[in-house]
């Protein structure tokens, strides 16, 4: 018992305990806030941050200006999503504006239009809207292209992966 009664088996006086360590901080190292609806949540309103905001309850309003929103499986959100980055791995009935990208993920189901330069649809995502690929929507300027023939599209023509603007 030693161990609990403050006597070393080398009998040295004992010595003051320091205070206790506050627990770890949460926060994000990086600067960049994190919000998050968790499971059990429904936010009626819209939203508006700078920051990141996780999805995993239902959100029933738009969601403005963050840098990333993720909609967890399961999530829901009925409004419009205007971000930087949108990850969708849930539901959202409304339509989808992302400055960089858009990934949906074999969970997702998006009900609604995406405008974005870069989108992935992983095998398994569902989309009802259209999808406009809008380069000017990205910081970085795009080199001009050559001038091409015209030319009747066909698949043999289009290599795969290659986008195809209209002209």
């Amino acid at each position: 018992m030693a161990i609990f009664s403050g006597n070393q088996p080398n009998n040295k006086p004992d010595t003051p305990t320091a205070a206790p360590s506050p627990p770890p901080t949460r926060r994000r190292t990086d600067g960049v806030p994190l919000s998050i609806v968790a499971q059990d949540m429904t936010v009626i309103g819209d939203m508006e941050t700078e920051g990141v905001v996780k999805i995993e309850g239902k959100v029933r309003g738009s969601i403005k200006g963050a840098s990333q929103v993720f909609v967890a499986e399961g999530a829901r959100v009925e409004g419009d999503i205007q971000v930087r980055e949108a990850v969708i791995g849930g539901e959202v009935h409304g339509g989808i504006h992302a400055q960089e990208r858009v990934e949906l993920q074999p969970t997702a189901v998006v009900h609604g239009d995406i405008a974005t330069p870069r989108i992935a649809i992983l095998e398994g995502g569902r989309l009802t809207g259209q999808v406009k690929m809008d380069s000017k929507a990205t910081s970085q300027p795009t080199p001009p292209s050559a001038p091409r023939k015209s030319q009747p599209s066909s698949p043999s023509s289009t290599p795969m992966g290659a986008l195809v603007s209209p002209q």
